[in-house]
């Protein structure tokens, strides 16, 4: 990226503003990244431990799969998901609170035994699919915000602040030979009227 300016006070002024600007939001923005980095790791890990968590139910649950049959799943439906919002270094991620269930009425005498405990195996289920799928959201967004913050640190470090920093000294180096031609034109206009006074 090519900084445009020009050789003069004004852009001089401009530069300089920018490049204080860029060099105060680069500690911040270093510091948000490792903040996410860590919240990303953090999230992984928790989203691995929730799905290992998952597939472990699931394969314990297989010893009674032949019993699903006689379920019937139309007595247990999902009625709402509800969810907050929480920030981690200024990004906004989501968080479940609650997975609320709507139960149809059904008479224990008529079914198996153990309906009431299927009903609050698929519960637990249900609600750790959900929890596993707002932690794998919440890591997508974390990382992509980590991502744009990475491009923003290596944009202000790598190229921003050394192309401000290098822009202002080509406009001082320009600035200092035109003030260092300006004095010698000075004094070789004194020097020549000086001689003009002593000829005439």
């Amino acid at each position: 990226m090519a900084i445009r300016f020009q050789y003069n006070k004004t852009s001089l002024q401009d530069l300089g503003k920018q490049l204080k600007v860029r060099q105060r939001a680069l500690p911040t923005l270093q510091n948000k990244e490792s903040a996410l980095r860590m919240e990303v790791k953090k999230a992984k890990d928790q989203a691995a431990a929730i799905n290992k968590a998952f597939e472990e139910k699931l394969i314990e649950l297989e010893g009674i799969a032949r019993l699903w049959n006689e379920f019937d799943v139309s007595l247990l439906t999902v009625q709402d998901v509800r969810f907050g919002v929480r920030k981690i270094a200024g990004v906004k991620t989501p968080l479940l609170e609650e997975v609320v269930f709507a139960q149809k009425e059904y008479s224990l005498f008529s079914r198996p035994s153990w309906f009431p405990d299927g009903l609050e195996l698929v519960r637990d289920l249900v609600s750790r699919a959900f929890e596993r799928e707002f932690f794998v959201r919440k890591m997508r967004l974390l990382d992509f915000a980590r991502k744009k913050t990475t491009q923003k640190v290596n944009l202000y470090e790598k190229v921003q602040i050394p192309g401000f920093a290098d822009a202002i000294r080509k406009i001082k180096r320009f600035l200092e030979d035109e003030d260092n031609l300006s004095k010698s034109a000075q004094k070789i206009v004194k020097s020549r009227a000086k001689e003009m006074e002593d000829v005439g």
